[in-house]
């Protein structure tokens, strides 16, 4: 399984992108496979790469504690790509897992190039500290 332009474009992230966009980024991507069991990324550790889940699904804790899944069209690890600091949570296999991941370093430009991406981005982000905000309460 290769990723495709249409899968791209399902993900709130790229959806405003045009399809010569979208094939840009699936050529500067790589398609992952990851077992049941061993870690994608683990917290408090630097990451280099962005993920964004195709097939299967995997559990996210936050200081040994579960947080939530992620199945098809989640992604993980823009933050530390964003600012350059360890991972903020450990994302784990549950099954067999489908990633398509992109080096830090083109991910940047990305962001640079694309501003209805950083727009999601952020979106996104403040979505994810509602919720552990209300979570806390």
């Amino acid at each position: 399984m290769s990723v495709t332009i249409d899968q791209l474009r399902s993900v709130p992230l790229f959806n405003g992108l045009k399809d010569p966009d979208l094939q840009r980024i699936v050529g500067i991507g790589k398609e992952v496979t990851h077992g049941p069991g061993q870690p994608v990324v683990e917290e408090d550790h630097t990451g280099v790469g962005f993920h964004l889940i195709m097939e299967g699904e995997a559990s996210v804790t936050v200081h040994g504690r579960d947080v939530g899944t992620f199945g098809p069209g989640s992604y993980f690890g823009e933050m530390s790509v964003i600012d350059g600091g360890p991972r903020s949570a450990t994302v784990t296999p549950v099954t067999d897992l489908t990633t398509f991941s992109i080096p830090a370093w083109n991910f940047q430009e990305l962001m640079d190039s694309y501003p209805s991406m950083m727009k999601a981005l952020l979106i996104e982000l403040c979505a994810r500290i509602r919720r552990i905000d209300e979570a806390k309460s």
